[in-house]
């Protein structure tokens, strides 16, 4: 089994065993309490480079991050910084993350939230609303088209914005059948881990115009940032360089560099 397999099979697993102990009919009470939205989608496409800066606990490939980071703390950093929005990894078995992380990151800041997970199920998306996601992330290698362009559907009528990731060409056009609002292009092979910034300028000369492109996975420095803006990338998503810095909020300018056109956006 691959990696996306095994990532696949624990979601499913996940999604029948809290099903059974919340009811999706709860969830939808829930929703009654929900949170006002905030403008995901306008956060990425505000003049110059949108950082997303992520809150992640471990992964497969780095194994833990870095131990005792509180997500409110970390989120609280990365507004000051001056970040466009935030991305909180939700997986429990593989990433160590949680719904209560995105919760706690949602009332700490005022930034929009993005859950990033292995969304599989319509479930899923009443636990991200519920929880404060403004956004959530569909990828298309761990879903057939039709369960794809499905839960893009029902996570707009959920007013969820929605960021279909791809890894190379054969995904990039299913994803443009689901008319994607963003699309993600991951520098990072899911099956051996591998990342190629590469991968980003490879593909963003086959992504239509008027398309919101966000590039993740392997950037770290302003270079890779600015050379990334040139070829036209809308936004950045940056998990590890950040949660490893001993000061989050001075990386997050340091990677911007255009701190005040950020903060301005949000008065």
């Amino acid at each position: 089994m691959g990696m996306i397999e095994e990532l696949v099979e624990a979601a499913r697993a996940g999604v029948q065993q809290r099903r059974a102990e919340i009811p999706v009919e709860e969830l939808e009470r829930r929703l009654g309490d929900r949170p006002e939205q905030r403008p995901f989608g306008e956060a990425l496409t505000r003049p110059g480079l949108s950082l997303i800066a992520e809150f992640k606990r471990r992964s497969p490939s780095a194994g833990e991050i870095r131990a005792g980071l509180e997500p409110a703390e970390v989120a609280r950093a990365y507004e000051d910084g001056g970040a466009a929005a935030v991305s909180v990894l939700t997986d429990a078995r593989h990433f160590g993350g949680s719904l209560e992380d995105l919760h706690a990151v949602r009332g700490a800041c005022a930034l929009p939230v993005l859950q990033k997970d292995f969304i599989v199920d319509p479930y899923q998306l009443f636990e991200a609303a519920t929880a404060g996601a403004d956004a959530v992330l569909l990828i298309v290698a761990a879903l057939p088209q039709e369960d794809l362009s499905r839960l893009a559907d029902e996570a707009r009528a959920l007013d969820l914005d929605v960021v279909v990731e791809v890894h190379d060409e054969k995904e990039l056009e299913t994803a443009l059948t689901v008319d994607a609002e963003a699309l993600g292009i991951n520098n990072r092979n899911l099956d051996d881990f591998t990342v190629d910034v590469n991968t980003t300028y490879e593909l963003i000369t086959d992504v239509p115009a008027g398309k919101t492109v966000v590039s993740e996975s392997g950037i770290s420095d302003r270079a890779t940032l600015e050379e990334l803006e040139r070829v036209g990338v809308d936004a950045v998503l940056i998990g590890e360089a950040l949660m490893r810095a001993d000061d989050p909020a001075a990386k997050v300018r340091e990677l911007t560099a255009d701190e005040e056109s950020t903060r301005e956006h949000f008065l």
